[in-house]
Formats: structure tokens, sequence, C-alpha cells
């Protein structure tokens, strides 16, 4: 488990089996939602126990997404790619930008069918179930919705930590980056154990995956160049809750022991 964080996603599910935890619908029960079984409420009771963190950090990280999108939104972005998006519910970009047009990728086949059931009768979002680190693919699908021609908002939050380096995420980033047009903007959050060092105090930690296998433990520094060449927004690479916060800090306030970075950056003409 990476700094406690719990996913959208990180394992691939490939039959549908309703005595089985889907990380999906574990998300969901996190953020209050109803589309989860017995048997994910109980992993995540039982999560809870031993990482009493999960739970707030998950909350977190969806109140990032939706202050992202709105900011995104406010600054005439219409247009979303959502990748490793997990079940489209509970305050997603779509409900958070109703007149925006959305694309959700995601590659378990769980998630695609009930992302497609839970969308049915909107006509401003679609879900692709694909690999997001598939760029090609995902272009090419998504512009049969979303005209690319004009900025898009590239959704990556609580997903781009579950990759491991060796499936070269940055490559599939920095051509996602070059596709979009001038204008669009990046979104990224990302779990690490070292983001409340700074650089030169940060240790180098022996990269390990999110439940053991796969995944890195990236440094600030590694996250920030997932944006590339794009321009931070301001704050710019922050903690989670620190990222254009509705409300000051409140003393008492709760800080979360895991550490979730994260960003918006415009790629400039």
């Amino acid at each position: 488990m990476l700094s406690g964080c719990v996913p959208h996603k990180f394992i691939t599910v490939r039959q549908f089996d309703p005595h089985t935890p889907n990380l999906a619908r574990m998300y969901d029960y996190m953020l209050g939602g109803t589309d989860n079984f017995a048997v994910d409420r109980l992993a995540i009771d039982q999560l809870a126990e031993l990482v009493p963190e999960a739970v707030p950090l998950a909350r977190a990280n969806r109140a990032f997404l939706q202050r992202a999108v709105r900011y995104v939104a406010a600054a005439g972005i219409t247009q979303f790619i959502d990748l490793g998006s997990g079940l489209p519910t509970q305050g997603s970009v779509h409900e958070v930008a109703p007149s925006a047009r959305v694309v959700y990728v995601d590659d378990d086949p769980v998630v695609a069918a009930h992302a497609r059931a839970l969308l049915a009768g909107t006509d401003r979002a679609a879900f692709l179930e694909a690999d997001l680190l598939d760029h090609e693919e995902v272009l090419a699908r998504a512009g049969r919705f979303l005209d690319l021609s004009r900025p898009v908002a590239i959704v990556l939050v609580s997903i781009l930590h579950f990759l491991p380096d060796a499936a070269d995420p940055q490559g599939a980033v920095a051509a996602l980056r070059e596709a979009v047009a001038p204008g669009s903007r990046l979104v990224i959050s990302h779990a690490t154990s070292m983001g409340r060092l700074s650089e030169e105090e940060s240790p180098r930690r022996e990269r390990r995956g999110s439940s053991g296998s796969g995944g890195a433990d990236r440094s600030p520094a590694e996250i920030r160049a997932f944006f590339g060449g794009f321009v931070l927004d301001p704050p710019g690479l922050v903690q989670a809750v620190d990222w254009r916060p509705d409300r000051p800090k409140l003393v008492g306030d709760w800080s979360l022991p895991s550490s979730l970075m994260a960003g918006v950056a415009t790629k400039q003409d």
C-alpha cells in the first residue's frame, strides 16, 4: 500500500464476481456511494482498521478532483478525459461540470459494466474501456466524442503512482501532452511517502508497489516531471488539501500522515 492511499483501481478484474472485492466499488464506498456490494464494504472496513487514513485520504483526493474540475471549467475548458477514472460516481467530472463533454477511461471490465449503466441517459459523457498507457488508442477513440483540435483537460488523479517506471508512464503522459491543443490543462494527483520533505531532505527510498508489486514511490521532483513543459497554475505542486482549498485551514484540522501531491498545469501557445 503506497502511503496509505487506496486508488480507484490498481488491479484489473477480468470477470464479475459478487463475492470478490472490486477496488472501484471499494473507492465508491469510501466516498459514501451506493454502487458497491457487501464484500466491498467489508474490505474497506477491515482496511480502515489497519490504515486509518485511507478513507480520509480518498475523500481528500476526490475533493481535489472536484476543485480542479471547477477551476478548469471556470477557465473555459469544456472537454475532459479522465484516465483511470474508476466508477463515475460521487461528484465525478460530468457531475461537477455538467455542461462539459467527458470521456472516462478505465481498463477494468467490471468498472466498464457499472459505468455504462451509470452514464445511460446522458449524451455528454462516454466511457472507454482502454488502457490509459495506450495513448494512441485513447486519443483516437476519445476524438470521436471530443474535438481534440480545441483545449481539453487531461485528468490523471490518484493513478500514476500505481504505474511502475517499467511501464513508462512518463512516456505515455508526454505523448498526451504533445497531442493536446494549446490552452489544454493537465490535472494530476500522486501519492508519495516523500512529499512532506524537501527534495534535499527526502531520502532515496527503494521503489515499492502499492500492493507489493508494481507502482512507484516517486519524489516531488519526479511527480513534477509528469507536467513536462506545461506551466503549473498557482499554487503549483502542493499537498492536495492545500490546492485552492474551499476554506481556510482551521486549528485542529487533521493532517494526514500520508502525502498526496496535486497540481494543475496549462499548455502554453
